[in-house]
């Protein structure tokens, strides 16, 4: 097959997500096959504007599917939402010869795609970011990680909080998003899971469930907060505390859960998200978003994609309101 492009960039732009590598490694590997030469642009967008780049091949590459983060490093950049920044990007594109970009990220990545595609490059984007918030994938790379992540922490900190009898109130990641707080809070059997797509009410959504706990002769309790809820973890353990006398404490997991090395899903995921991103290019597609339709690896043009709304997994809250308070 003959290619549409003879030279793409590849880059990983906002917050790191386990599996990036592995998308990385497929875009250069697949690259490869269809004889189209591959760069890496380092620190996102920001590395785009100040021409900091590196050429990557086979072996350069290789073994990085296991690691966790990403081998381009990440960056967010203000001066890439600036015209002028944007005129600059354009400007190492055309330096470097490069006919296309795959980005790796979240909603911001692809924002930024689109203005590259409006001034004429040809883009693909791929989501990668532990929220799983991407509307338009079922599925987003480093998401089985970080609940993997969250739960081998949960796990270990529940053997205490048996010990002591006390209630746990954990904070997960998911500013806008609590995607990753419901599959977190269904693995481990919590108590209680709070999300910031729902407005808490503190009596019937997080004591009356610790009280049926109770009576049913639970002695601990294991609630899971979104960051993103109002209020946050600390401010949920203070109401727990004063409506139960319960002894509260409170785990904020944080970065840790973007860290370690990926599982088997999203090292599999990012390798086919990465292959169908060059095969797209190599077609002479442009202006799209690699995704997941339930196991199908299927694209979307980047306006549509950004247009969708995802909600929470219906299944799993209806599931959650049923086993509340039970293992």
């Amino acid at each position: 097959m003959k290619s549409a492009v003879k030279r793409i960039g590849v880059f990983t732009s906002g917050g790191d997500a386990p599996g990036m590598n592995a998308a990385i490694r497929a875009v250069v590997r697949a690259s490869m096959h269809y004889g189209v030469e591959c760069i890496g642009i380092r620190r996102g967008y920001h590395g785009l504007i100040n021409g900091d780049f590196v050429k990557l091949d086979f072996e350069s590459v290789s073994d990085i599917s296991r690691r966790g983060g990403t081998v381009l490093y990440s960056a967010r950049s203000m001066e890439f939402k600036e015209e002028a920044g944007r005129s600059k990007a354009l400007s190492t594109c055309k330096l470097l010869g490069l006919d296309a970009l795959v980005g790796i990220g979240g909603d911001g990545t692809f924002k930024g795609l689109l203005s590259l595609a409006k001034a004429g490059l040809s883009v693909i984007g791929i989501p990668g970011t532990i929220d799983n918030d991407i509307a338009c994938s079922t599925y987003t790379i480093g998401y089985d990680t970080a609940c993997n992540t969250a739960l081998e922490s949960i796990d270990r900190l529940r053997d205490t909080m048996k010990s002591h009898e006390r209630c746990s109130v954990v904070e997960v990641m998911g500013h806008r998003a609590g995607h990753l707080a419901v599959a977190v809070g269904i693995s481990c059997g919590a108590t209680v899971v709070l999300v910031p797509e729902r407005k808490v009410d503190y009596d019937e959504d997080v004591i009356e469930p610790i009280r049926r706990a109770r009576l049913a002769g639970r002695t601990h309790f294991m609630v899971i907060v979104a960051e993103g809820v109002e209020g946050g973890a600390y401010e949920v353990a203070d109401k727990i505390r004063d409506a139960t006398s319960l002894d509260t404490r409170v785990t904020v997991l944080g970065h840790v859960q973007r860290g370690g090395s990926p599982t088997a899903r999203d090292r599999q995921v990012a390798t086919y998200m990465g292959h169908a991103a060059v095969r797209l290019l190599v077609e002479g597609k442009t202006c799209r978003v690699v995704a997941l339709n339930g196991d199908d690896v299927v694209d979307y043009d980047i306006t549509e994609a950004l247009a969708m709304k995802k909600d929470l997994d219906k299944e799993g809250l209806r599931v959650l309101r049923d086993l509340t308070g039970m293992e």
